[in-house]
């Protein structure tokens, strides 16, 4: 589009304006001589003059009019960059304020086949799928929701679950102060808070999970968060109390939470607190650490839609758990005690004291010289774990013990992760009971997902 100016003769000629610049800016010495040949003023042009009336030989002999109309020009180039600038940002403004860059689609899952010895069933279970959708509805406030839909299919009898997980709103006020209104994860051990399959070992939740510390358990309620200083997290709540009613000997407290319309005749308090020791040192190699101390206390009569059972009793949850990772190897740790008053009122053999822990240890195994191609982001685990529940730790006195609520449970397995967020796993499980009879042990494979 540019071009030098071409010779004829003595003068110089530029077909346009923009190659009168080009000059210009490359400091053609034919610069006026092409301005006045594009003018008529030249040589060439002087046989024409004899007939017309005289021209001046030189209207800009010093190219000041030029400078000016190529100063003009820049000036509006100028303008009319900053113009397309101004509408470039109102359209990421736009995009960025559009109702569908408000939500958030998530969601994980997971599909098991479990084999046992013995009577126990073989079978395939689409054991969870969940889809999180979260809106933001300025900066600082935003929806969190998680509806689960369990086993595949929900009738009026025990096939199926289909729940509402999570339902809250997150008002962000500052990094150490936050306030949280709906149903909330109750802020007890590990994979309570951290229960997507991606995140834990093994095929199957620990039983520890399902018994002591019922996973996944939601209460309804508000309360505050927030990480006043990098090694340093918290978050409390008053929600919803359990239904003592439903507590039994070898379920523990499982049965007691209320997914429905939850009852607020006898409410609880709950919170965590979680510190990072290593969050602000620089450690070879690297290591991560956190400690957490969790608790609950609350009343036992409740009763779904306010209905209360008439149970005179309360409930206190103490628990600590620990993870820690060093190069390849991460382990982890939880226990809890629950003290249950007025368990004899409960009946059915309810304990008047509960108790349970695990400890595991994994290794991760791929090579990286394998993390290519298509398994560029994969990676390998084994792991191996002791779980120890006994929902009949302590009993009111005259109670006998149901020895079947004091079980011991090892598993080891393996875990392949394709990507970060989808993993293949399997494990084998031995398990005993207080009983001094041998469960039939159990081999577990699945699949897990999230997104």
């Amino acid at each position: 589009m540019w071009r030098t100016c071409e010779s004829r003769g003595r003068f110089f000629s530029c077909r346009s304006l923009k190659r009168m610049l080009s000059c210009w800016r490359n400091g053609c010495r034919g610069l006026i001589l092409a301005v006045a040949a594009a003018t008529g003023a030249t040589a060439a042009g002087a046989d024409a003059t004899a007939s017309t009336p005289a021209a001046p030989a030189a209207a800009d002999p010093d190219g000041a009019d030029l400078r000016r109309e190529v100063a003009d020009l820049r000036e509006e180039v100028r303008d009319l960059r900053e113009e397309r600038a101004r509408d470039a940002e109102r359209l990421e403004a736009l995009g960025r304020d559009a109702w569908f860059r408000r939500f958030t689609l998530g969601g994980y899952g997971e599909m098991h086949a479990n084999f046992g010895e013995g009577s126990t069933p073989d079978l395939f279970d689409f054991h969870r799928f969940v889809i999180y959708l979260g809106y933001d509805f300025a900066s600082w406030i935003r929806l969190h929701s998680e509806i689960e839909l369990e086993h595949a299919f929900v009738s009026d009898g025990s096939d199926g679950e289909l729940s509402l997980e999570q339902l809250l709103i997150d008002f962000r006020l500052r990094e150490f102060l936050n306030v949280r209104v709906g149903r909330v994860l109750t802020p007890l051990g590990i994979i309570n808070k951290v229960h997507e399959p991606t995140r834990f070992n093994g095929v199957e939740r620990p039983t520890f999970d399902r018994v002591i510390i019922p996973t996944t358990w939601p209460s309804d309620g508000a309360g505050v968060y927030g990480r006043p200083i990098p090694w340093l997290a918290y978050e409390a709540y008053v929600v919803g109390g359990l239904d003592g009613s439903e507590f039994n000997a070898t379920s523990g407290i499982r049965g007691g939470r209320m997914l429905e319309r939850p009852g607020l005749h006898e409410p609880a308090v709950t919170g965590r607190i979680d510190l990072f020791p290593l969050a602000e040192i620089e450690t070879a190699p690297p290591q991560s650490l956190r400690l957490g101390a969790s608790a609950y206390a609350g009343g036992l009569d409740n009763g779904n839609a306010g209905r209360n059972p008439g149970i005179h009793g309360d409930i206190q949850i103490y628990s600590g758990d620990i993870q820690y990772s060093i190069c390849r190897l991460d382990l982890r740790g939880v226990f809890a005690y629950e003290a249950i008053d007025g368990a004899r009122s409960i009946g059915n053999g309810t304990a008047s004291g509960i108790f349970g822990w695990y400890v595991e240890a994994a290794y991760h195994v791929w090579p990286e010289a394998w993390k290519k191609g298509k398994l560029a982001g994969a990676d390998g685990i084994v792991f191996i774990r002791h779980d120890v529940s006994d929902t009949q730790y302590d009993r009111p006195s005259g109670v006998s013990k149901n020895k079947a609520g004091d079980r011991r449970e090892w598993t080891a397995g393996v875990g392949f992760y394709l990507t970060p967020q989808f993993v293949v796993k399997a494990d084998y499980q031995v398990r005993d009971d207080a009983r001094s009879k041998r469960l039939d042990d159990l081999f577990n494979v699945g699949v897990g997902w999230m997104f």
